[in-house]
């Protein structure tokens, strides 16, 4: 069961693979270029582990506070993976996990879950 953790609300892209006893991840700069070719930045990571989009089983997507543009871009990404591919997503914002001591990347799945974090839900935290 692979997973897939997107958070674009910061400075920079970051792009965390789960796979059985693995985690890889990578940052890339938060332009607007990157937000036009992130399909391809998320393709190039999932082939740099030897993995395409249809071995991930779900995605854990931070949906803000942060860019309009950033939020809005990699949710519809997100959402033409789940419509394309079957593939699950997990919207959470890390003022969900406030009582919690690891709010590690790496713990994500475990929080959505622990804090019934509904799939497929969509309700983005903007900065105005």
């Amino acid at each position: 069961m692979n997973k897939l953790i997107i958070d674009v609300t910061n400075e920079n892209i970051f792009l965390m693979i789960i796979t059985t006893g693995n985690t890889y991840n990578i940052t890339c700069e938060n332009t607007k270029i990157n937000y036009e070719k992130f399909t391809i930045i998320i393709n190039d990571f999932l082939s740099s582990q030897n993995l395409k989009i249809v071995d991930i089983s779900a995605i854990y997507i931070n949906k803000g506070r942060g860019s309009f543009a950033g939020i809005r871009n990699s949710l519809s990404i997100v959402k033409a993976f789940n419509v394309a591919k079957k593939i699950d997503y997990y919207c959470y914002n890390i003022n969900n996990f406030k009582d919690e001591s690891d709010l590690s990347y790496e713990n994500i799945p475990n929080l959505c879950k622990k804090y019934k974090i509904k799939k497929n839900l969509i309700n983005p935290a903007y900065i105005s």
